[in-house]
Formats: structure tokens, C-alpha cells, sequence
């Protein structure tokens, strides 16, 4: 079910994944619905009324019964995107709100100029407000990628992202499912395989104790960096 409008780009596509978000979910819905007119919101098993608060906006739900995470969720996104013919690139944003649908035309605008297959909205770890922490474990991970694909991003671990059409066909044949390293596995998929992988700088909206946030720090961040480690040897070796 869509609200069409001559106005907006559509052969663009947003998947929203979704686990017990709460209240978080429908005011990023409808923002996503003022500059998009389709929307996949993926139910990654939620337990929690922030589905059924989605019932009267014109969205798609995909539904995953028991919870698998992040990863397959995205998978389960962009297969249903795909269904969608004039379909020609897919965005995917976070439901808590971390991410702005306002910025939205200015990646797609990107997204067009350079001709890309991945467009990663890039945080800028910087200010009082971001956690020493944040600040740091960004800065590791960004330069362990570098080390290890030879190519420097600016944000390896941003969810706002917007992938071409073929890209995101070829990530469906060959990227597992998981949680938050499925993203990681993409990156080095797009570094390795010659796909044109840019960064966009976005604002960075960052919660101190977001309880909508499912992210493990030590288990979470050991499964990303374990996924890189295996994701770059392996495609390292079968060059």
C-alpha cells in the first residue's frame, strides 16, 4: 500500500528493522513517509505493541516470527524490496530514531551523482556528547578495516545506508544472515568485489542509554570484528 506523489524518487525503496522499538518506530515511519512512498518495516520477532502502533500507515511488514537478528532482518528487507520492479535502490535506516529520514534526498542525491552501489551515511564522532568510549571503539574498528581492505571509511558501523539494485541482488546470493556483523560482511563484499562504496557525511544522533538499542558491546563487537577477520581472509584467498 503506497502514497504516491509525482514529487518524490520512486525507484527508491527504505527498509526499517524492527525489534520491540516502542514508541521509537512510528515517528521514523512517518518521517520516511514524507519523502518516500514505500516503506518495509521488517518485525523481527517483537514482543511489544510497536507493530501494531504501524497499523494505520500506508507500510509493508514483514514479519519474522521469533527474533534472529538485525541481519536477517535486513536480508528479509531487501528480498521484499526486490519484489518491487522499479525498484532501483533501497535505503536502510534504524528505528529508534538514530538516524534522520530528513537527510534522506541528500544520500539519494549522492547516491545519483556518483553513480554508487553503496552510500554509508557517515557519523562524526566528535563532541562533548559522544561517550570517550563511542569515540574510541569507532576509531579502532575504522582502522583494523583499513588495515585489512586497504580502503579507509570514514563509518564502518553506520546502518543508514543506500545500496543499487544489483549490489543489494548480489549481497542476497552471498551475505549470511546474523546480527549486527551481517553489516560489517557488506562493507568488505562491496571493498573487495569492486562495487563503489562512498561515504555521505550525516548528523550524528547519539543517546546516552538508548534502551531501544539492542547492541551487545563485547559480544556484538567481537561477532563484527570476527565477521571482518573471516570476510576479508576468505575473499583474500579466492582472488
Amino acid at each position: 500500500m503506497t502514497t504516491e506523489s509525482t514529487d518524490r524518487p520512486h525507484d527508491l525503496i527504505a527498509i526499517i528493522p524492527c525489534y520491540n522499538a516502542g514508541d521509537r518506530v512510528r515517528p521514523v515511519v512517518e518521517a520516511v513517509l514524507q519523502q518516500l512512498d514505500r516503506v518495509i518495516v521488517v518485525d523481527d520477532g517483537s514482543t511489544d505493541d510497536s507493530i501494531t502502533s504501524l497499523a494505520d500507515l500506508p507500510v509493508e511488514i514483514v514479519r519474522i516470527p521469533q527474533n534472529k537478528g538485525k541481519g536477517h532482518s535486513l536480508l528479509a528487507g531487501f528480498e521484499a524490496a526486490l519484489a518491487h520492479p522499479e525498484v532501483a535502490c533501497v535505503c536502510a535506516l534504524d528505528a529508534d530514531g538514530q538516524h534522520d529520514p530528513a537527510e534522506l534526498p541528500r544520500l539519494y542525491a549522492a547516491f545519483q551523482e556518483a553513480e554508487a552501489d553503496l552510500v554509508i551515511g557517515s557519523r562524526v564522532f566528535e563532541g562533548e556528547h559522544i561517550p570517550w568510549r563511542s569515540r574510541f571503539g569507532n576509531k579502532v574498528t575504522i582502522t583494523v578495516t583499513a588495515l585489512l581492505l586497504r580502503h579507509k571509511l570514514p563509518d564502518t558501523q553506520s546502518g543508514y545506508r543506500l545500496l543499487s539494485r544489483p549490489f543489494t541482488e548480489s549481497v542476497l546470493k552471498t551475505v549470511s544472515g546474523g546480527r549486527y556483523e551481517t553489516e560489517m560482511e557488506i562493507i568488505v563484499k562491496a571493498i573487495r568485489e569492486g562495487w563503489k562504496a562512498i561515504p555521505v557525511p550525516i548528523r550524528t544522533i547519539y543517546e546516552t542509554g538508548n534502551a531501544s538499542s539492542h547492541f551487545r558491546k563485547f559480544h556484538d563487537s567481537f561477532r563484527i570484528y570476527a565477521r571482518l577477520l573471516r570476510a576479508a581472509w576468505f575473499s583474500r584467498t579466492s582472488r
